[in-house]
């Protein structure tokens, strides 16, 4: 990525301090949504695609219910590719950092050792701050020690996030322009967490952030619509 310049880093700042907000707004509500069963283990051998997926709150481990839904509905639509996943490796409580840097991790193992494999990154409300780090953060911060190498980005086929706080703030191709027309980020309406609103009403809007509600009105389908384009 290219170096940042002073308004990049200000504009940096202001994706942290999001993040940081929508992690302290989700330590004082219910979980993101019902635990999932875990992702499926990847082919031995370099799939065409892979989904590199990051769970919400204090899901189980795995993809989660949101990143399974996504990632079956991909499945169907890729025609006679192999697809393999990968479910980001972290506590998912608040260590959005540690998520981050098994995320960017593996992203970078794959370039190094299955280049010709398309990935799409994906993650839902805490998982999609995982995801932010990793595609705007361009250097070791805020516990964040993995950035992407340059050029990470042609390996990259599409992004799909689900009720990330940094919309807050606005898209996270503000911050990281290179992903403009590969990323959809979807928040189910009024959801809290990406829909700003007034804290008192967080209560009654917050089953429009389950995962259950987005896979409920199709939005998992959707994202994979978007994704499949892209491959």
């Amino acid at each position: 990525m290219p170096p940042l310049n002073v308004h990049k880093f200000t504009d940096l700042s202001v994706l942290v301090a999001a993040i940081v907000t929508a992690l302290w707004c989700a330590a004082v509500v219910p979980p993101a949504g019902t635990p999932g069963a875990a992702a499926p283990a990847g082919a031995a051998n370099c799939p065409d695609v892979e989904v590199v997926f990051a769970r919400g709150r204090l899901e189980s481990p795995g993809t989660g219910v949101l990143g399974n839904a996504f990632i079956n509905a991909l499945s169907s639509k890729i025609g006679g590719r192999s697809m393999g996943t990968y479910a980001v490796k972290y506590p998912a409580d608040t260590e959005v950092d540690v998520g981050a840097n098994d995320m960017s991790r593996h992203i970078q193992y794959m370039v190094n050792n299955c280049p010709n494999t398309r990935l799409v990154l994906g993650g839902y409300s805490l998982g999609a701050a995982v995801t932010d780090v990793v595609l705007a953060v361009p250097m070791s911060a805020f516990g964040f020690d993995s950035p992407l190498p340059d050029g990470s980005d042609q390996h990259i086929a599409a992004v799909a996030l689900f009720g990330n706080g940094s919309q807050w703030v606005g898209p996270i191709t503000n911050f990281n322009p290179l992903y403009n027309d590969r990323t959809i980020e979807l928040c189910h309406g009024a959801d809290p967490i990406c829909n700003p609103a007034d804290p008192n009403t967080w209560k009654e809007n917050w089953p429009q952030h389950l995962a259950s509600a987005y896979v409920k009105d199709g939005m998992a389908n959707q994202a994979a619509d978007f994704v499949a384009g892209k491959l």
